[in-house]
């Protein structure tokens, strides 16, 4: 999945010189908190709702009124993404430097903007939870042909995958997360505890064994 999937376009921007006021009243205006601000057509800078709320607060240190200019509150310069990242390579950059959005930027052009409810829902077409399934997950150990043996016992019983995430865990194991096209979740992780699978969901029932 790339930034192009889930990023939102078009844009709602705002000028350098527009006021803290109207910069405020076309968040709220758009349901949105976050505003690109563009000078010439280009990124110069973003303001969120939070910067506006800070800015004009009677504790805040600078002399700041509703009348401010947006480009004395702003943050510049702007990461931007390109819509064709990777949308975890998006989630990591607004993780590590603790970000609310970037503007996707094609070249020079603004051509959306990405947040964090969009990674969310890109977490959500992901994992497949939007899909009617049931969720097994299984620790394997990261050798080579483990993995392909898991699909093979689904695949042997006729049972779709319909997404797979995997992430490291300790001692040289990996945790894979499936969402299958069945509800007989708990069958099938018997089914997999039999076949010498590690099952870690759904749960072993405690009088099963």
């Amino acid at each position: 999945m790339l930034v192009r999937d889930v990023m939102h376009s078009p844009v709602v921007t705002i000028s350098t010189g527009a006021t803290l006021e109207e910069a405020n009243t076309l968040m709220w205006e758009q349901g949105i908190r976050h505003l690109p601000v563009v000078e010439a057509g280009r990124v110069v800078g973003i303001i969120t709702d939070r910067d506006v709320r800070l800015a004009t607060s009677e504790l805040s240190p600078m002399p700041y009124t509703p009348q401010s200019r947006v480009e004395e509150v702003m943050t510049s310069p702007v990461l931007t993404a390109d819509p064709m990242d990777p949308v975890e390579e998006a989630a990591r950059v607004m993780r590590d430097r603790k970000i609310g959005c970037m503007p996707v930027v094609d070249g020079r052009e603004l051509v959306g903007i990405i947040t964090g409810i969009d990674l969310l829902d890109a977490l959500v077409a992901l994992t497949g939870a939007q899909l009617p399934s049931g969720r097994i997950e299984v620790r394997l150990p990261d050798r080579p042909g483990k993995l392909a043996k898991l699909a093979a016992f689904f695949a042997e019983r006729g049972v779709n995958i319909h997404s797979l995430l995997t992430y490291p865990d300790e001692g040289g194991f990996v945790r894979n997360v499936l969402r299958v096209d069945s509800l007989e979740t708990r069958k099938l992780a018997e089914g997999l505890r039999e076949a010498g699978f590690e099952v870690l969901w759904p749960p072993e029932k405690p009088w099963s064994r």
